[in-house]
C-alpha cells in the first residue's frame, strides 16, 4: 500500500486498519495506540450533548492546510471487536493501549494511570491504560480538561479524543529503549507519531479518515521543518 506521508522515519497510512495490517509488511517493536471506545464521539447528536466541535482540517496549527469541512463522522461508533484487538497485538511484542479496561485484555502487571486532575466533573478523573510490559504500575498527573491545561502545554487540539504529547511520550518511556519503531493504527491527529519523532524513533500510523491524515502530516512536516 502506498503512505499517504513518509518522511523522516514517519510513514502514515490513509485506510482502515484491519485492511492495511491484514495486507502484511508492517512490524514494529511498540504498539501505542488510542482506539476507539464506542463512545459515538464523531456524531452530532454527542457534539451537541457534549460540545465537541466539528473539525476541519484547517484547524492545524498555523492554519498551513486549506479549511475542509468533512462533516459528520462515525470513527467512534464501535469499538475494536476481539479479532481486531489480537491483529494489531500481533504487530509488535511489546503493547500499550490507552482506555485498556474498554476492551478484551488479558491480565496486566503493569497498567499506567494517567491521572488527569479535573476536579470534581461528571468526567472520569483519570484513564487506565493496558500494556503488557513487565514492570510495576505507573502513574502520571497532567492536567487536561477543557481549557484548564497543564502549564507550559502548548498542544493544538485537533481531534475530539486528543491525549497530550506529553503523556504520549511520557507512555513511550515506559517501554525498553530497544523500541525503535512505534505503531499506532489508531492514529487520529498522529500525537503518538509526533511523540515518537520527538524521541528520534520511527513511528507507523494508520488512519482511515482523511481529514486527520492531513492533519498528522502537517504536524510532522512541520515538526520536519523544525529541525
Amino acid at each position: 500500500m502506498t503512505p499517504y506521508y513518509q518522511h523522516g522515519g514517519i510513514t502514515i497510512y490513509h485506510g482502515d486498519c484491519r485492511e492495511v495490517l491484514m495486507g502484511g509488511g508492517i512490524v514494529a517493536d511498540l504498539l501505542c495506540t488510542d482506539p476507539p471506545y464506542g463512545l459515538n464521539m464523531g456524531s452530532a447528536v454527542h457534539r451537541q450533548g457534549q460540545g465537541v466541535k466539528c473539525h476541519q482540517s484547517g484547524l492545524a496549527k498555523g492554519k498551513a492546510i486549506k479549511p475542509r469541512n468533512y462533516g459528520d463522522s462515525d470513527w467512534d461508533s464501535s469499538a475494536p471487536d476481539a479479532d481486531l484487538i489480537g491483529l494489531i497485538r500481533s504487530c509488535a511484542p511489546r503493547q500499550i493501549i490507552f482506555g485498556g479496561n474498554y476492551f478484551p485484555l488479558p491480565p496486566s502487571k503493569c497498567w499506567l494511570v494517567w491521572d488527569k486532575l479535573r476536579g470534581n466533573t461528571d468526567f472520569a478523573d483519570c484513564e487506565l491504560v493496558w500494556t503488557n510490559l513487565n514492570k510495576s504500575v505507573r502513574r502520571i498527573a497532567y492536567r487536561w480538561n477543557g481549557f484548564l491545561v497543564q502549564p507550559g502545554c502548548k498542544d493544538v487540539r485537533t481531534h475530539p479524543t486528543q491525549k497530550p504529547i506529553d503523556v504520549m511520550r511520557w507512555a513511550i518511556l515506559q517501554a525498553p529503549d530497544t523500541c525503535d519503531t512505534i505503531l499506532d493504527p489508531f492514529m487520529g491527529s498522529g500525537t503518538t507519531l509526533e511523540a515518537a519523532k520527538s524521541l528520534g524513533r520511527r513511528a507507523i500510523g494508520i488512519e482511515r479518515e482523511e481529514r486527520y491524515c492531513e492533519i498528522a502530516a502537517q504536524r510532522l512536516a512541520q515538526e520536519v521543518l523544525a529541525l
